[in-house]
């Protein structure tokens, strides 16, 4: 059961035999008003989220503004370093 605040809270849910129930991918939208971070080396989304928002637990809605990372992390590789990521401002 999923809480009232969660983001899947409106997500379809799925039923096959072969795999256990669960959800659907959740739709994201475009990632509206935000700020350009350039990643350093020892950047990790926990502590980005920290810093932006204030809530280290936040981390998935800068995943949510980057739909090029891959396999998320919260420490982003070192490949990524000088590259910038966008952050959607807290209320978007």
């Amino acid at each position: 059961m999923l809480s009232k605040k969660s983001r899947y809270r409106n997500t379809v849910r799925f039923t096959d035999p072969d795999i256990f129930p669960g959800l659907q991918t959740r739709p994201i939208g475009a990632a509206t008003g935000v700020v350009e971070h350039e990643v350093v080396e020892g950047d990790r989304l926990d502590q980005l989220a920290q810093h932006y928002y204030k809530d280290c637990r936040l981390w998935w809605r800068i995943v949510d503004a980057n739909p090029h990372f891959s396999c998320p992390r919260l420490l982003l590789d070192k490949a990524m370093v000088g590259r910038v990521i966008l952050i959607p401002r807290e209320g978007e």
